[in-house]
Order: structure tokens, then sequence, then C-alpha cells
């Protein structure tokens, strides 16, 4: 094993051990979210208007969150396909 292999192995390393605390911070974080929208929507009377409109600015804030992190991985995704093709073809991106 040469040292450019060692160095690739131990860079996936981190990038596998990067992407698995993602992981476990967003279902997480996903998680809180979902206990709090819950509890909202258990205490919300749905009759008053300032709870209603509450509820809907929550749920479209959260949507454009969404789709942003969503558009964020996907990109994320293909630059670091295209670094590791890149890498294992030994040209430059």
């Amino acid at each position: 094993m040469t040292d450019a292999d060692r160095v690739r192995l131990a860079a996936l390393d981190r990038i596998d051990r990067a992407e698995r605390h993602f992981k476990l911070a967003f279902f997480g974080a996903a998680c809180i979210e979902i206990a709090f929208l819950g509890g909202f929507l258990l205490l919300a009377d749905l009759h008053n208007r300032m709870h209603l409109l509450l509820l809907l600015a929550t749920v479209a804030t959260y949507t454009i969150v969404a789709a942003g992190l969503f558009a964020l991985g996907a990109h994320v995704s293909r630059n670091t396909q295209r670094v590791l093709r890149a890498i294992g073809s030994g040209q430059s991106v």
C-alpha cells in the first residue's frame, strides 16, 4: 500500500465518520422539532386565528428550510462524487 492509498483511505474514513455524525445530528434535531410541533398541535386552539397563523407560519418555514437542505445535500453529494471520481482516476477536478 502506497502513501497515496493510505491518504485516500484516511480521507474516506473521515468522510464516512462525518456523514454518520451529520445523520445522527439531523435525525436528533428532526425528532426534537417533531416533538415541539406535536406539542403545539396538542396545546393550540385552532379556532383562535393567532394559533392558526403560527401553525401556518411554522409549516411554511419548515418547508422552505427542508427544501433548502435537500438541495444542499444533493449539491454536496454531487461534488463529493466528482472529487472521489477524480481521486480514483488520478485526474484533476
